[in-house]
């Protein structure tokens, strides 16, 4: 049996931009992708903390240690400049598999480049 399970996690991080005018994803310091072991192209599901909008996009990479989170398309109308959103991947696995997986979760601070 396979279940979905958290892959990667990126808690509370603060929008830095919304660009209705792009063609659409997430963009997101690449220091940030690292660290939370995502990759550009990936599906992520988005959690916005400040006014409960839940949506998926991909990630893309923005610079490295700008502490940039840009939602581009149609995904800038579910934020705000400043909102505080969640960034979530998940993986398929096997059931016996999932029980001992540790997944990547990051807390950066409140200028998005320092992780804890």
């Amino acid at each position: 049996m396979q279940i979905e399970v958290i892959k990667s996690k990126i808690h509370r991080v603060k929008v830095t931009g919304a660009d209705l005018n792009y063609v659409g994803s997430i963009t997101i310091d690449e220091a940030l992708m690292e660290a939370s072991n995502l990759i550009e192209g990936e599906k992520v599901a988005i959690v916005n903390i400040n006014n409960g909008e839940r949506f998926e996009t991909y990630a893309i990479k923005g610079q490295k240690n700008s502490g940039e989170i840009t939602l581009n398309g149609p995904a800038a109308r579910r934020v705000q400049k400043g909102d505080l959103i969640i960034i979530m991947s998940y993986a398929l696995m096997d059931f016996e598999e999932a029980k001992v997986f540790k997944p990547w979760l990051i807390f950066p601070n409140e200028t998005n480049n320092s992780l804890t």
